[in-house]
């Protein structure tokens, strides 16, 4: 049977949240909430018939705050992170290759996968893989702050990533370009900043970006290693 997630958007960081429920199943777990929508992502959950089992974050953001502590207070879910993203308020610190269950007999593989941030993890679900920040539609994640590594992103998208079946549907943690999901064969053969370059070719890349930090940077990266908290729960 064929399950999709359910994909909502932040438009003022252009950020992706997942809903994730099998066919059989009362259970939810979301992926990467944003704070502004908590209220949108319990109404969909509830809309379903659902009970909130489990957030996941893909890393700690510095582009937007996490409703996840708010959600866990609200719905009584667990709160599940990367281990090496330094959320210390999280139930679950997950480490590479554990597997989180849910519901009627759902998995979820987590992959540590290093570059965007040294903690930075992508989940496997059903055919599906959600990547955070660490591989986007047509390119990626920065490597320049928060412990990257434009080297360790590479491994981490050519050696993992691209591991996986090429009809892997691919859900990115971005977009900027109006674009919802792809597969890892599409990335392998045609992602602008990864096709047919070598490792040097990309690092090199990597370091003539020059990004501006991203605005709350300030505000987000404390607030998300509490669970976007103001205090320790």
């Amino acid at each position: 049977m064929h399950i999709n997630p359910i994909q909502l958007f932040d438009a003022a960081s252009s950020t992706f949240t997942y809903i994730l429920a099998g066919p059989e199943n009362g259970e939810a777990v979301i992926i990467d909430p944003v704070d502004q929508h908590w209220e949108r992502d319990l109404a969909h959950i509830e809309r379903l018939g659902l009970r909130l089992a489990t957030i996941l974050e893909t890393h700690a953001h510095a582009d937007h705050v996490t409703s996840a502590g708010r959600l866990r207070q609200l719905t009584g879910a667990r709160a599940a992170v990367p281990s090496g993203c330094g959320i210390p308020p999280a139930e679950v610190q997950l480490r590479d290759g554990d597997v989180l269950r849910f519901g009627a007999g759902e998995t979820i593989a987590a992959l540590h996968t290093p570059g965007h941030t040294a903690g930075s993890m992508c989940y496997v679900w059903r055919g599906n893989v959600f990547t955070g920040d660490t591989l986007l539609i047509d390119g990626c994640g920065r490597t320049d702050f928060q412990g990257g590594s434009a080297e360790a992103l590479y491994d981490s998208i050519t050696t993992r990533l691209f591991a996986l079946p090429d009809a892997t549907r691919v859900w990115p943690g971005h977009d900027y370009k109006g674009q919802s999901v792809t597969t890892i064969g599409w990335e392998k053969r045609h992602n602008a900043r990864l096709a047919g370059g070598t490792r040097a070719d990309f690092v090199a890349l990597m370091a003539a970006l020059n990004l501006p930090q991203p605005k709350l940077i300030d505000v987000a990266l404390p607030a998300n290693r509490n669970l976007g908290l103001p205090h320790v729960a």
